[in-house]
């Protein structure tokens, strides 16, 4: 693809590299300051990277691991559709490049004088697109179409102009179509942005010098993973972790991994986990690879340049039909969300042999997911992911109150949230002694409080309701979480019709303790109870 002349020394791979995150890091500013939704201005619930011509990632924004791990299968649905220069796909069917239905990602190729150098991907988490239930989340989903409107890959934009029998037909069956007309116009805006930037980028450098940029930023980050690698032990590690019911039934869903490690290849096999369920915790493929792709990173380096480079070795399989793999017509949204979490979990549980003095405690392994809506003809559809507690580490304590694993999400300010729709919040707050004890404490989980101000649907799809995240070297468990609707406790997964004047209460997992607790320094006990993070 390059010419000799393209060869580029360390200094300028080094500038070239910083320039192409600059490109996905601005396409993400772009979607988050045109987006209109709380979700995507507010709580950043959106994801930008680049691709190069053959559907290879080069570059992303530090943005929603879930989101990004995942992208890679989007270019690769688009690339046999003959893209054009001018075009934008749109996508987020599942069993064909997506993730979950509220994922909406758009692909547009990027193109200098013609030719096609790469693509742009932004992918965003609509508020709802459609589906039995505002938020487009169902709790008792059995079939992707109750979970709102399926897209493969289509043309919404072709020549550089708005398909409008396209955007007429989303629009149609979403609720609050205006709002989702302009966050669409708000991703198509950001993969602008980068075609803008590559091509202003290609007049600096030249086109053949920035297309061996492409390979070389790739070649960089595999040499610096396949060092990592190389420097864990050779063995087979296994764990086993189970989902909390599938909104269907109660019943455990094994989930079940073996991580083999092999110089610097590593091979994670999910056989022997369950098959897919009739609820919506199923996962596509792309998402277990997408968990898997964020431990191995967070094991080895996390400060190696996140790309194709990175996920070159590693290969992930799972058996058709099952859990992590499922068929159609399976409900998924569940599995984007919340089994990817506890994917993350068992394949941290598993290299823990391995890399003991890099793998936490279990951190709260949810997203701890709030959908409020009514049904009313230009009603409100609010949706949220609620922090909880990050296990403790070998040499510190966890963080309270932050988003864990597979999302990286901020949360909705109180202000914007009571501005924005007919909600009130009670109490937002951490949760006291919901952190495992330990030599180091884990993270606290907090509370949301909020009372819907009209007749409304409510939606959880929530994880450790009963099984606790678990400690680590004699550390104790963090708090399993809790949900009520009126004050009453409900399942982990629900959807039910509230009325007006009801509160919702969201109370999230801590995270398990490090270490055996009387070995913790009596100086960091004193500051919990005066930070009142302990009752003790």
């Amino acid at each position: 693809m390059s010419s000799p002349d393209a060869e580029i020394d360390a200094v300028t791979l080094e500038i070239l590299r910083n320039q192409l995150e600059g490109v996905a890091e601005e396409m993400g500013q772009v979607l988050i300051t045109s987006a209109y939704s709380p979700n995507i201005k507010e709580r950043r619930d959106c994801s930008t990277a680049l691709f190069d011509a053959e559907g290879q990632l080069v570059a992303q924004a530090e943005h929603i691991p879930v989101h990004l791990g995942a992208m890679p299968a989007s270019v690769a649905a688009i690339l046999d559709r003959n893209p054009k220069p001018g075009d934008v796909f749109v996508l987020n069917d599942p069993f064909e490049g997506g993730t979950h239905l509220p994922d909406v990602t758009m692909v547009s190729p990027v193109a200098v004088d013609g030719e096609i150098l790469g693509y742009a991907v932004s992918r965003a988490h609509h508020a709802d697109v459609g589906g039995m239930t505002p938020g487009s989340m169902p709790a008792g989903a059995r079939e992707i179409f109750q979970e709102g409107l399926r897209l493969p890959p289509v043309r919404l934009v072709s020549e550089g102009e708005v398909v409008d029998d396209v955007m007429s037909l989303l629009l149609a069956n979403v609720r609050s179509p205006s709002e989702r007309r302009a966050d669409f116009r708000a991703q198509i805006a950001a993969n602008d942005r980068a075609q803008s930037r590559i091509s202003d980028l290609a007049s600096e450098h030249g086109r053949e010098r920035l297309l061996a940029a492409f390979g070389a930023v790739i070649d960089y980050s595999r040499q610096r993973i396949t060092s990592e690698l190389a420097d864990l032990p050779d063995g087979t590690y296994r764990a086993v972790d189970a989902m909390e019911g599938d909104g269907i039934t109660d019943d455990d869903v094994p989930i079940e991994v073996e991580v083999e490690i092999e110089g610097s290849e590593v091979r994670v096999d999910f056989s022997g986990t369950a098959d897919q369920v009739a609820g919506n915790v199923n996962a596509p493929l792309a998402v277990a690879k997408s968990a898997v792709y964020f431990v191995v990173r967070a094991v080895t380096d996390p400060d190696i340049p996140p790309n194709q480079g990175c996920y070159d070795p590693i290969s992930v399989t799972a058996p058709e039909g099952s859990l992590l793999n499922p068929v159609p017509p399976a409900a998924v949204v569940g599995g984007n969300v919340e089994t990817s979490q506890r994917v993350t979990d068992v394949v941290l549980t598993a290299l823990a042999d391995a890399a003991p003095d890099r793998v936490p405690a279990q951190g709260q392994g949810t997203m701890n997911n709030l959908i409020l809506g009514n049904r009313e003809a230009g009603g409100f559809t609010y949706y949220e992911t609620i922090a909880g507690g990050f296990g403790a580490r070998p040499t510190k304590d966890g963080m309270d109150g932050v988003q864990v694993g597979m999302t990286n999400t901020l949360n909705t300010p109180v202000e914007a949230m009571e501005a924005e729709y007919p909600l009130r919040v009670e109490r937002y707050a951490l949760r006291p002694d919901s952190g495992g004890d330990g030599q180091f404490r884990g993270g606290l989980g907090v509370e949301r409080a909020v009372t819907v101000g009209v007749d409304a649907t409510v939606s959880l799809l929530t994880e450790r309701r009963r099984t606790a995240p678990a400690g680590v070297a004699g550390g104790r468990p963090g708090a399993v979480g809790e949900n009520l609707v009126g004050g009453d406790p409900v399942p982990a997964k629900t959807t039910r019709e509230i009325s007006a004047g009801t509160t919702v209460t969201v109370r999230t997992p801590g995270g398990g303790g490090y270490g055996d607790p009387d070995d913790r320094d009596p100086a960091a006990r004193e500051r919990d109870r005066e930070d009142e993070k302990t009752s003790e």
